[in-house]
């Protein structure tokens, strides 16, 4: 019986592994704009305040506003599932593990105690590029955005002459991102620090039956790539960093990792596809 069970959750999570492996994938191929439309958005509202102009409606603030309203709903699903510079990332330590492995090197990862220090750095760019913004000077450094140099080799563009900078900064958040998982999410992006400040709801948002869990197990905190510590059920409590990767609830031996709606807890897979479709159409509507 236990073997039967120990099979089933086996196959359970290479089904959430191929799951999430495919939502990445249609994202990035079909709507990869969305994070570089919406923090368009961010940057066109302190432009326009710092000139004293009218705001006008325009796609990316619509982008904007629903990443927002959706994060603060379902938590940061977008970030974990449907960002294209999380997905690129992902796949690029992916392949740094499985080549490390092949040689039977070690794999280089940075160490706790700075982690714990850059953790802070993506609020420092974001103020820096907010402020930039509202003095009207952001436009003096066209050509330094790793985002847009991104986007353009993404497009087929490759007319970089004028982006040397920021061609430079991409190579090192490469480098970055090969080391050490979800490296820009967790340290460099300027969207990830306005998602994780953002009041989610507790409803959705990842917690664990931590009374139930086998004694000494930290498999969901081994396993997480910002390295969260849930949160324990019963509370009201939401981690900002949790990207909603769910990689807990596949590591979990008991299944203790769960979302507040009970009648989702075993569910995962289902309402993972119902808000990947979700998210795709709200971003299609606002004109991506």
């Amino acid at each position: 019986m236990q073997d039967t069970i120990k099979k089933f959750m086996k196959n359970k999570k290479k089904l959430h592994i191929c799951l999430r492996g495919i939502i990445q994938l249609i994202y990035f191929l079909l709507i990869p704009s969305a994070y570089t439309a919406a923090f368009a958005g961010v940057k066109y509202l302190f432009t326009q305040i710092g000139a004293v102009e009218k705001i006008q409606w325009n796609s990316f603030l619509a982008i904007l506003i629903v990443l927002c309203v959706y994060t603060i709903i379902f938590g940061r699903f977008f970030c974990g599932f449907a960002c294209t510079f999380g997905s690129f990332g992902d796949a690029l330590h992916w392949i740094y593990q499985k080549t490390c492995k092949k040689l039977k090197k070690k794999p280089i990862k940075i160490s706790e105690k700075i982690t714990g220090l850059l953790i802070y750095l993506k609020y420092i760019v974001l103020v820096a590029i907010l402020i930039l913004c509202y003095l009207g000077l952001y436009g003096n450094l066209q050509g330094s955005s790793p985002w847009d140099v991104f986007s353009m080799i993404h497009a087929g563009n490759l007319k970089l002459g004028a982006y040397t900078v920021g061609v430079v900064v991409l190579i090192l958040l490469i480098l970055g991102m090969c080391i050490q998982e979800r490296f820009f999410c967790r340290f460099f992006c300027p969207m990830g620090a306005v998602f994780s400040i953002l009041p989610v709801l507790p409803f959705f948002s990842l917690h664990r039956d931590r009374e139930e869990c086998l004694r000494g197990c930290k498999g969901c905190e081994k396993k997480c790539p910002v390295d969260v510590k849930l949160p324990n059920s019963g509370t009201m409590e939401v981690r900002g960093e949790c990207i909603q990767c769910q990689k807990c609830i596949d590591t979990c031996p008991k299944s203790n990792v769960h979302c507040g709606v009970s009648k989702v807890r075993g569910n995962e897979f289902l309402f993972t596809i119902i808000r990947a479709m979700l998210l795709a159409g709200l971003l299609i509507w606002a004109g991506i």
